[in-house]
């Protein structure tokens, strides 16, 4: 597989190999999304639903399932339950962030309020959960509500960390682990589990999710101070302008001597940027040998994922999600 080939794409491989499996996941979301008695929940959920979202969470649910010999028909509600998640989280996140787009269109609390951004979120919740019960398994139920927690404890943590220029790598991991990563391996293992693979098994697809979001956070982080605004979507140094403590950051902070704290106190603690900080402050990653580091632990990590997958049997879905860990680091690497 070429991976920077445009026409072959892991996710879009994966989208075409289930291509079936998601249209009956999408049919189901259209159904459960809806509300009698209360209109405005289709119409915010269906804004994000609709918003061109690469639906690669729901996708690896089916995958792994795919690759653990599933049978049955409980994968395509543990897609929905995995995207539902998602959305939710997505629209919590948009009011907390005081975002006014994703995806290249407005938000959701933008265009309503927040108010309704939080309520349609919390009733997306509450649909995954119904959708979880229903596969009858108690251990599904467990994995996801853990998922849910985490997310949400990932949040908070990241707010207590904001803007904190003693935010260590620990930490770092935490919030990743949380914002991006449980949501991954909730949704890989998952698939194994309704599969009722060995345990073994389980946990390998649980330590590829968890690798994969892991790696995936790290390379968006570095994407933020070596990509290019055209390629990511948003200008380079957004995370610098925010002051959010991204590992490159950290990693600078930690390896820079007291006069580079002073700079970064100034700037990410007490919000006071100028002319030429973001420069300055880019230059500093390079010189403490930061960005290096954060392009090291994001192939670690890749690596990681792929390995993962060793224990379960040769096929093309497994080719496909092991060239989806190279693919996530591959604009960094």
């Amino acid at each position: 597989m070429v991976l920077d080939n445009e026409q072959n794409k892991p996710h879009d491989a994966l989208a075409r190999i289930l291509a079936d499996d998601m249209d009956e996941v999408n049919t189901l979301i259209q159904k459960r999304m809806a509300s009698k008695h209360a209109p405005r929940i289709p119409e915010v959920t269906a804004h994000l639903v609709h918003a061109g979202g690469k639906r690669l969470r729901p996708m690896l649910t089916l995958a792994a399932a795919h690759m653990c010999g599933y049978q049955g028909d409980h994968h395509i509600r543990l897609a929905a339950t995995v995207e539902f998640i998602h959305t939710a989280t997505l629209l919590h996140d948009d009011v907390v962030d005081e975002s006014g787009q994703r995806r290249g269109r407005p938000t959701a609390n933008l265009l309503w309020d927040n108010k309704s951004s939080v309520l349609v979120g919390d009733y997306l919740f509450s649909r995954s959960f119904q959708l979880m019960v229903e596969t009858g398994s108690l251990r599904v139920l467990d994995v996801l509500a853990n998922a849910s927690a985490t997310i949400a404890e990932g949040e908070v943590l990241q707010l207590t960390a904001a803007q904190d220029v003693n935010t260590t790598e620990e930490t770092y991991l935490q919030v990743v682990r949380g914002k991006t990563a449980a949501l991954f391996s909730a949704a890989t293992q998952v698939g194994g589990i309704i599969s009722t693979a060995d345990e073994e098994i389980c946990q390998a697809l649980y330590d590829y999710g968890d690798a994969l979001g892991i790696a995936f956070q790290i390379a968006d982080d570095l994407l933020d101070v070596v990509g290019d605004a055209k390629s990511i979507g948003k200008n380079v140094g957004d995370d610098f302008r925010e002051r959010k403590l991204t590992l490159p950051l950290i990693k600078a902070i930690a390896a820079g001597g007291e006069h580079d704290r002073v700079f970064w106190t100034r700037t990410i603690a007490k919000g006071d940027q100028g002319e030429g900080d973001l420069e300055h402050a880019i230059n500093l990653m390079h010189t403490t040998g930061a960005i290096e580091a954060t392009r090291t632990d994001a192939l670690d990590w890749s690596n990681k994922a792929q390995q993962s997958l060793s224990l379960l049997p040769d096929s093309e879905l497994k080719t496909i999600l092991q060239g989806l860990a190279i693919y996530v680091v591959s604009r960094v690497s």
